[in-house]
């Protein structure tokens, strides 16, 4: 009985059996064929739902813009990594105890972070994966963050964010040769200076990090590295170029606010050359600006304001501390003003030259066979020339007399000039003013060089008087970059050198990717012609305008210059020197330009020699060119409080020159490479050569307004060019 009951309920339990694994059976078929259904008709989309809820999205590596740096390796510019702070909302929401204790880290962490603006952006965007809340972080900055992050023992519930890597630009330098460094966009992109002429070689290629499903649908992450820009190693020095600066911004301090609002001057300028190669040691302006704040409107005090469309305040208006918000307040004004900041005012503005032009006008007699240099003229104050009594610097005292061709160029007699001009004749003349370059781009590796073709006479629109006032400089105009690469050309030969900023360029691990050989590009003038020029250049310093900037302890040679701007209101005047060193065997060339110096008589060429004596005093001892010229004793007490040891030469001239040298290598297309292209040092010259690089060029005058160049009317150019 007893043993039946159990059989029957045994019998029972195994049935139930059956049917529940029948039905979890039937239950699992069921699901599969849901399963297989869905993968069928669903299963690309539903495979793209499951990715997208794991790690995988692609993430953009970013590349390091190469460096600048001056010739002896100092960073002029780098890339720093920095860190954006990026919100994954949709991470950070996962579960609720996430939110209130990352925003709590954050902004124990970060000062500047925003807790209620991140807390809205978060409600609003709940399925957000990325939401950039602080930019341009430094690892010391989200380090403490970081740290707290992993701390998941004590902070369990951090989520959600995560650090972009970027790069930042710096200058280290701030204000240091801000004109030829220039600078980048948030983009990596540039349109001034270096940065921008070489924008291409400085930026790399972003590399790339993505996830995706492999055939066995399991999660495999791919990285492609990101490629790095090239460095630029400039000819810059650093050395010299802080010491050019440091006396640009003391001529401004002496001489702001002097006798009317504003800086020292309109614009100050310097430009140092190596004259047997091209390459640029220094280039400055004044005013400057701080790389690392380019938008800083307080740079913009003491200038002149300009309006949105790009012309001066026709009140004259200075931007002051008093009226800066007020004058600045359109945005666009506001750009303007900073354009004309940025500009390199020593590539991109341009001026009549003035005297400095004497030496060319002379240099295309010689060369030309027009005069011989044994002529002699009498200049009686003024010259009638056409319509016009163009009148001498001395003409209230009758005149400089009679003069030889030397002569006529360290006194800087106009009338003496025009009268070689009428010589040379304007077909000659306008020859040599293209050989020099003038019209004519340098090609320097900057960006932005101004062009200056419709600024210069040619043969249609050369008069009478127009000859005899290009003769000293007046009439046509130039950039500064024109003047010293044509003057260096006056100095060492007759070689003209494209001028340029950059001898190599490297890539991230230092290996050269391209060495920038100097470039001739034609001669100027020849040998002998030169010595000549040299020999009148450094009686201009001797006996002439230009004693004042004779620094100490060196003998070296150059010209003055003084031209009125126009309007030729006899009150505006651009002020220059331009010269070279040492006087027997010049190796550096320097042109400093004073615009519209901020004084009671601006007609003065000394506000450009003593910049230029005070430049030379320091930059040649630092150069290790040894002193020519005995000391005095202010000399040597000069030299003492600026550190600078006494370095004199014990070996005579002849010995600094070499005996014989291979003439340079003219290419098929005309040009000369200097060593034939195989070096980078700079073009080897005979002893004859040598003696001719002594010359030097003057300073520059106000730029004109108009697109063409300018005529005389009346006697517009009398004292107005004395030196």
């Amino acid at each position: 009985m007893r043993g039946g009951g159990y059989g029957q309920f045994t019998g029972r339990m195994q049935k139930k059996l059956v049917v529940l694994f029948l039905i979890v059976l039937l239950a699992f078929v069921g699901l599969s064929a849901r399963l297989i259904h869905i993968n069928n008709t669903k299963g690309e989309q539903y495979k793209r739902q499951i990715l997208s809820q794991q790690s995988y999205a692609s993430t953009t590596i970013p590349y390091k813009r190469g460096d600048i740096l001056d010739r002896n390796g100092i960073k002029l510019a780098v890339s720093e990594k920095v860190y954006n702070l990026v919100i994954d909302c949709k991470n950070l929401l996962e579960k609720e105890e996430y939110l209130e204790p990352t925003l709590a880290a954050l902004k124990s962490c970060f000062p500047e972070f925003d807790e209620s603006v991140a807390r809205k952006y978060i409600a609003d965007n709940p399925t957000s994966r990325y939401y950039v809340t602080l930019k341009k972080l430094t690892y010391d900055e989200i380090s403490p963050f970081i740290k707290m992050r992993n701390d998941t023992e004590n902070n369990p519930y951090i989520k959600g964010i995560w650090f972009e890597e970027e790069y930042k630009r710096v200058y280290p330098n701030n204000e240091l040769a801000s004109d030829a460094i220039g600078f980048t966009g948030s983009d990596n992109m540039a349109t001034f200076g270096l940065e921008g002429y070489y924008n291409d070689v400085l930026n790399g290629t972003n590399g790339r990090e993505y996830g995706y499903l492999n055939d066995d649908e399991a999660l495999e992450r791919t990285t492609i590295a990101a490629t790095d820009g090239y460095n630029v190693v400039s000819t810059i020095d650093s050395n010299i170029q802080a010491i050019v600066e440091k006396y640009l911004y003391q001529f401004n301090e002496d001489n702001k606010n002097a006798v009317r609002t504003g800086n020292g001057a309109r614009n100050v300028g310097c430009i140092m050359m190596d004259v047997n190669s091209g390459e640029i040691l220094a280039m400055a302006s004044y005013p400057n600006f701080n790389l690392n704040d380019v938008r800083n409107p307080n740079s913009l005090i003491g200038s002149r304001l300009y309006t949105k469309e790009g012309k001066m305040d026709e009140e004259g208006t200075i931007i002051t501390e008093e009226n800066i918000n007020e004058v600045l307040k359109d945005e666009d004004v506001l750009y303007q003003n900073l354009y004309n900041l940025w500009k390199n005012y020593c590539i991109q503005d341009t001026y009549e030259p003035g005297s400095t032009a004497k030496p060319f006008t002379v240099a295309a007699g010689l060369e030309s066979g027009k005069m011989t240099g044994d002529e002699y003229y009498t200049c009686n104050g003024q010259l009638h020339v056409g319509d016009y009594d163009i009148k001498c610097h001395n003409y209230k005292s009758g005149g400089d007399g009679t003069l030889s061709v030397q002569q006529s160029v360290e006194q800087s007699c106009n009338v003496a000039l025009m009268l070689m001009g009428r010589q040379i004749g304007k077909t000659t003349f306008l020859e040599y003013q293209e050989r020099f370059n003038f019209g004519l781009k340098t090609n320097i590796d900057l960006a932005g060089e101004t062009r200056t073709e419709n600024l210069v006479f040619n043969d249609r629109n050369m008069g009478e008087t127009e000859l005899a006032t290009s003769t000293f400089g007046q009439g046509y105009n130039v950039s500064m970059i024109q003047m010293i690469a044509a003057f260096s050309s006056l100095v060492n030969g007759g070689y003209y050198y494209e001028p340029h900023m950059v001898s190599k360029i490297t890539a991230s691990d230092g290996s050269v990717v391209k060495n920038i050989t100097p470039r001739i590009v034609k001669q100027t003038v020849s040998a002998q012609t030169s010595q000549k020029i040299v020999e009148y250049c450094n009686g201009v310093v001797i006996n002439g305008t230009g004693k004042t900037a004779r620094p100490a302890g060196y003998a070296i040679g150059g010209k003055t210059g003084t031209a009125e701007t126009i309007p030729r209101d006899k009150t505006n005047y651009v002020v220059s020197f331009m010269g070279y060193a040492p006087a027997s065997n010049p190796q550096i060339a320097i042109y400093v330009v004073v615009d519209r110096p901020n004084t009671t008589y601006q007609d003065d060429a000394k506000f450009a020699t003593r910049i230029v004596r005070n430049i030379l005093t320091e930059v040649l001892p630092y150069m290790n060119i040894y002193m020519t010229e005995e000391l005095s004793e202010s000399e040597k007490e000069e030299l003492e409080k600026l550190n600078i040891s006494i370095k004199k030469a014990n070996i005579t001239e002849e010995e600094e020159r070499p005996d014989e040298v291979d003439e340079p290598e003219v290419n098929e297309d005309g040009t000369i490479d200097a060593n034939g292209g195989d070096t980078t040092s700079s073009t080897p010259v005979s002893e004859e050569e040598m003696q001719s690089d002594n010359v030097q060029t003057a300073p520059l005058t106000g730029a004109l307004l108009s697109d063409t160049p300018s005529t005389v009317s009346g006697n517009e150019f009398s004292e107005d060019t004395q030196e």
